[in-house]
């Protein structure tokens, strides 16, 4: 069984007093529950005994969050096709996949439900024989090799992935390597789809493992035999599924060496990010999840967005791209801003990537211990210098933090729980049209011969993000400062004053009282 990680609690100290206020805070939040959506919430999942997962609706078991699953790794030398096989396993593109040695650095997790059952699936950075003494790159080989011998020692399941194309000496070293871990290990050599390279495949032999498979991860074949070895050698008596509370997920997005790994690792109290001041350290997402105020939350640390003009290969594209990604899968922004050498063109395109998809957006002023004025009227001043630049974004909150020394946790995680609250606030279709009715009466609806309407009603589209549907008899003559005017009193006055909120006007001929119930 895999080993439990610690989870982080910044809510220190625990004192009785605090204990008592946390209490009668969960009450009232559960007393208010009412107003709220919880979006992607996981209802529906059944695990049996023996492991297969049952869901029902329209729910996808691999969207759920387990305790207790086992844990599977993938290890191997550079190219042998470990995030192949990693994407085959979850049936959609996750892990880079390039004929460039060492892409995948960071360990990449996930769920993955192998014969119905649900597995914490971890591909792991290639193990590197040769190595440029002295130089970044092989101190960064060293580190892959230090996470990916961690991943293994606390595995159920080692997949040791093998190419049936030639053994090399780093396979051989590798082999050694893993002989503490034979009893858990499965052989798998890739690269034999059709039948092809399967006499050199079985020279792997010779070394004596327990379980030696031929496949191939990209085609597909026989790897419904490798699914049925690795269930066989999984306990799944302790997998249980947690509570639909989903976790808060933040993407942490910035350009190059801001201090996103740092703050990962800060947040989830691990190294799951290799930091590093050589630029590109991060390829893939690497995830991590911790709790605090009693909230479960998911890091998303992504690799650095550069410029176009300073992308030299395919894999730093698709690093970006998939960087850029995660802002379809996250709930709120922390934009990594270095506050010593301050904004960037790449930092304005993450802000109206983020912006236009409706995510919660905070401006992390990392670094804030490295500035010689630290004080309010240094952040005042920033604060103005970031309105400016972002003058769309003039709700989002600007927050300093030293990521290396932990100052400003616990500000900036407040502030995305209130960020949350707001993403995910529902307000009554009724409430809503009281509230129009008085802003209608307020500022009432510039007429004229050519451009004459009336604002019917008005209901909430959706949360996270947030949007609303405002039914006029003319909604294309609606002026942009009418437009504007009702949706500022929709961030102010419902609650919404820190995210994006988005406003659609639709035609419509029908009062709110005359619609049909």
């Amino acid at each position: 069984m895999a080993k439990k990680k610690s989870k982080p609690d910044f809510s220190r100290p625990k004192e009785e007093v605090l204990e008592e206020k946390r209490q009668k805070a969960a009450e009232k939040a559960r007393a208010e529950e009412a107003d709220f959506i919880t979006p992607g919430a996981v209802n529906g999942i059944t695990v049996a005994p023996d492991g297969t997962v049952t869901a029902t609706g329209d729910t996808d078991p691999e969207d759920a969050e387990y305790d207790g699953l086992p844990l599977v790794v993938i290890a191997g030398r550079p190219n042998v096709g470990k995030s192949t096989l990693f994407n085959r396993f979850l049936h959609h593109r996750v892990a880079i996949v390039n004929d460039q040695p060492g892409v995948t650095r960071d360990p990449v997790e996930a769920t993955a439900i192998i014969n119905g059952k649900p597995v914490h699936l971890v591909d792991t950075g290639g193990y590197k024989l040769t190595r440029d003494i002295g130089t970044k790159e092989a101190e960064l080989d060293d580190y892959v090799v230090e996470r990916s011998l961690d991943m293994i020692d606390r595995a159920d399941v080692v997949i040791l992935l093998l190419d049936a194309t030639e053994i090399t000496g780093e396979d051989e070293e590798f082999i050694i390597k893993m002989r503490p871990y034979w009893n858990k290990m499965i052989a798998a050599v890739n690269k034999t789809e059709g039948g092809k390279n399967e006499a050199e495949a079985w020279n792997y032999a010779k070394y004596g493992f327990n379980d030696l498979l031929l496949i191939s991860a990209e085609h597909g074949d026989h790897i419904s035999e490798l699914a049925d070895a690795i269930t066989s050698r999984c306990d799944f008596s302790h997998v249980q599924v947690l509570s639909s509370d989903r976790p808060i997920k933040i993407a942490i997005l910035g350009k190059p060496n801001t201090g996103k790994s740092t703050l990962s690792n800060r947040l989830t109290h691990s190294e799951n990010s290799i930091v590093c001041d050589y630029a590109g350290t991060t390829r893939d997402v690497v995830e991590g999840e911790f709790e605090y105020a009693g909230r479960r939350f998911k890091v998303l640390d992504t690799a650095g967005i550069r410029r176009k003009a300073k992308v030299h290969d395919d894999v730093e594209y698709y690093s970006v791209n998939r960087a850029i990604k995660t802002l379809d899968e996250c709930d709120v922004v922390f934009l990594m801003i270095d506050a010593v050498e301050g904004l960037a063109e790449q930092d304005k395109k993450i802000c109206s990537l983020a912006f236009e998809k409706g995510r919660g957006i905070i401006f992390v002023l990392n670094k804030w211990d490295l500035r010689e004025e630290k004080d309010n009227k240094a952040v005042k001043s920033v604060r103005e210098w970031m309105n400016i630049m972002f003058a769309h974004m003039d709700f989002a909150p600007i927050l300093p933090l030293s990521a290396l020394e932990g100052k400003g946790i616990k500000d900036l995680l407040n502030t995305a729980i209130d960020l949350y609250g707001q993403l995910t606030k529902k307000i009554g279709t009724a409430s809503l049209n009281n509230a129009l009715q008085d802003w209608l009466e307020r500022y009432p609806p510039p007429a004229s011969k050519t451009a004459h309407f009336k604002i019917r009603y008005m209901t909430q589209a959706s949360v996270n993000p947030v949007s609303f549907i405002i039914f006029a008899t003319r909604p294309e003559v609606v002026p942009e400062p009418y437009v504007t005017y009702l949706k500022n009193r929709i961030r102010e006055d419902l609650g919404f004053d820190q995210i994006p909120v988005q406003v659609e006007f639709k035609g419509s001929r029908t009062k709110w009282e005359d619609r049909e119930r």
